[in-house]
């Protein structure tokens, strides 16, 4: 661009592009030629604001600025109006900002300057009581400056008004007081200056005005905001995934069928992530593959990415939604269910990650949606399958209660406490649980939220609102009340580390560490079931008792849903979960014909051979045990109940019963001192615990 150009564009209102899409107007205040660029000056919320432009998004937003500048440079430079000096007043310095009507520039300056316009921001003003309706009618006089003299203020009742501008050219306002007084002389040490009484006090402050540092602004690169934290890392991830290929799951893929069937779900990032502007670690290129970005740094400080690969029988990106989770997931286990099998699907993973929202529905707020959720979408197709002739005589039931440290509760009962206890044919039975018979979806709708409401919840440092309980939904199919098919639908509580809860109370610390051993109980459990093994370890946690009989039996199907967070300040988290799930993947053998990485799973192997290695301290594990024996003393008690009642029928013999009654005060006696014992032991070796928070 030549030197004339550029300078017509000085002064000028054009319209620029924000970097989050809106389009205003905004004042040309230089023009650098060189790099074809301008910079621009807005005022937004009482402050100016300013950029640098291309000439190119210039002309673009701005198709009428090329004529106007075609036509200024035929007029030529003898067509610009002459603007009419001001007289300035003795020991006055004249203005140095020259303006098109109400700020006449000397005629000394260059040529240039006298096409410039000045933008001046309007101060907030008061009208004044005084003065009359004519002393804003147009004149046509020869403007005076609005510029205050030291000696007092002009009178405003003869203001001309200047003739209108051209489109592209800013509206010129008054001059603030403030703003003149730097343009007058310095008064002296003995001259006080004069204020006209009915100006208010707001209109003489000077208006703030603040350009940010370009250092500070913030940058969009080639990937977005750049003024992120880590972005080094951020870009890396951003190169490393233009040359991942996505092919994501859709509806009218085909579900293949597996005993032990493993996926993944990825959920997006929550607004507080968003906020923080986390990085996110996670992509799913689709057909069961996840690609986790694990950043590193050597010893010299030099960051790298660790993008290691897992493989699994699906692969959901967090676009996806839980009717396309529950068609590859649960779906295919709810005919095995009609088969006479037993059907476990379970949503593993850390606290907050959405295994809730994806078991139990969508969240608006706090509310949540449960028909939207694999509960409810289940028990659609239950229903739907019961309408044919075939599968008339099935009744179908419903149960809902979760196990929380170790003891089961009725979610649909009042949360009654019950008991879990083997039969004569060593058969699991869960005394007490209440199974609620129903007709419709909504009836089982209506369940899951009265269930919900109930459920167990509580703070830790991982998320505000943790589910601290395993939650176990049951769909029971009887014919003629003999058991046909059950489906358990588990939302685990969030998996933990220890160093998680370790800055909370000793009752958050049990039931973490409950919850872990159950994880790894069932996981155990999984292993068995996979490798065809004739003991299953179920004994090993409460949640594997009631869920022994999905683990017997050829008919019996498992589907692993592993919940992962995409936030870089969840990497153990999510790695963790990976080698969890990948885990109990390899027990059903390779997924997708995929040869496994044979460091990969001898790190999965060590990470995930024990719950312990990821953060479960020796308190945690005393204080698990801690919790067995409390629910063993309770059995005990409860035996007590039965002796009591023998001995009020009159036929009781104490003599006879003796023996009985030392049998039972022996076993209580031994479960009160083993109970008694680990507790002292535990308070021995965490004596900072809060002990007497519950009363122990």
């Amino acid at each position: 661009m030549d030197p004339a150009t550029a300078t017509l564009l000085v002064g000028l209102a054009v319209k620029i592009s924000r970097s989050d899409g809106r389009v205003h107007s905004a004042t040309v205040k230089t023009v650098n030629a060189t790099k074809s660029t301008v910079h621009v000056e807005w005022n937004e919320k009482e402050v100016t604001k300013g950029k640098e432009i291309d000439f190119g998004d210039i002309y673009h937003l701005n198709a009428e600025l090329l004529e106007y500048l075609q036509t200024s440079k035929q007029a030529g430079p003898s067509t610009a109006p002459a603007p009419l000096p001001a007289r300035a007043p003795k020991g006055e310095r004249k203005s140095e900002y020259p303006t098109k009507s109400k700020l006449p520039a000397p005629s000394e300056l260059p040529r240039r300057m006298t096409t410039r316009q000045t933008c001046l921001f309007r101060p907030p003003t008061i009208p004044s009581a005084g003065l009359n309706p004519t002393d804003d009618a147009p004149s046509q006089e020869q403007p005076s400056s609005t510029i205050p003299r030291p000696s007092g203020l002009p009178s405003y009742s003869r203001r001309q008004v200047a003739k209108p501008p051209s489109p592209l050219l800013p509206a010129i306002e008054a001059v603030s007081e403030s703003e003149a007084s730097k343009c007058a002389p310095a008064p002296a040490a003995n001259q006080r200056l004069s204020r006209a009484p009915e100006v208010n006090k707001t209109t003489n402050k000077r208006l703030s005005v603040l350009i940010k540092n370009p250092d500070t602004q913030t940058k969009k690169g080639k990937y977005g905001d750049m003024n992120r934290p880590n972005k080094q890392f951020y870009q890396m991830i951003e190169e490393y995934r233009e040359t991942v290929e996505k092919v994501p799951l859709s509806l009218s893929d085909p579900v293949e069928l597996h005993r032990i069937c493993v996926c993944v779900r990825k959920r997006p990032l929550n607004k507080k992530e968003i906020a923080k502007k986390e990085i996110d670690v996670v992509t799913i290129p689709g057909n069961g593959v996840l690609l986790f970005h694990e950043p590193k740094q050597k010893v010299d400080l030099t960051k790298y990415l660790d993008n290691q690969p897992f493989h699994f029988d699906y692969s959901f990106d967090e676009d996806a939604s839980n009717d396309l989770v529950y068609r590859f997931t649960a779906k295919p286990l709810v005919k095995t269910v009609f088969e006479g099998g037993r059907a476990t699907c379970f949503a593993y993973g850390q606290t907050g990650s959405g295994k809730t929202h994806t078991m139990g529905g969508d969240f608006s707020g706090k509310a949540q949606n449960s028909s939207k959720g694999i509960y409810a979408l289940a028990a659609q197709d239950v229903f739907t399958l019961l309408q044919q002739k075939r599968h008339s005589d099935l009744c179908p039931y419903v149960t809902f209660f979760e196990i929380y440290n170790g003891k089961v509760f009725d979610l649909l009962n009042k949360k009654a406490k019950l008991r879990v206890l083997e039969d004569e044919n060593q058969q699991v039975q869960v005394v007490g649980l209440q199974e609620m018979p129903v007709s419709s979806v909504e009836d089982v709708i209506k369940m899951i939220e009265k269930g919900s409401a109930c459920r167990t919840s509580g703070q830790t440092f991982a998320n505000a609102n943790s589910s601290r309980s395993h939650a176990v939904l049951q769909v029971i199919l009887r014919r003629h009340k003999l058991l046909h098919g059950k489906f358990s639908l588990v939302d685990l509580a969030g998996n933990e580390r220890g160093t998680d809860v370790s800055s909370n109370d000793r009752q958050t610390m049990v039931e973490t560490a409950e919850i872990n051993r159950s994880l790894l109980a069932l996981k155990e459990c999984i292993r068995s079931l996979g490798q065809n093994s004739e003991h299953i370890p179920f004994r090993m946690s409460k949640l594997t008792q009631v869920l022994r009989d999905s683990f017997i039996g050829e008919n019996s199907r498992t589907c692993m849903i592993a919940m992962i967070s995409p936030g870089m300040n969840s990497c153990e988290y999510t790695l963790n979960t990976l080698r969890y799930a990948d885990r109990v993947k390899e027990l059903n053998g390779l997924s997708k014909g995929t040869a496994p990485n044979t460091k990969l799973t001898e790190e999965s192997e060590e990470g995930s051979s024990s719950l312990e290695e990821e953060g479960i301290p020796a308190e945690l594990e005393v204080m698990a045990q801690m919790s067995e024996l409390e629910e063993r003393f309770y059995e005990d008690l409860q035996g007590g109940s039965d002796i009591a009642r023998a001995m009020e029928h009159t036929s009781f013999d104490v003599i006879s019963g003796l023996p009985e009654i030392d049998a039972y005060m022996e076993r209580l006696q031994g479960s009160y001192h083993a109970l008694r014992s680990a507790i002292e032991a535990l308070k021995a070796r965490s004596p900072n615990l809060a002990w007497h928070a519950n009363g122990v």
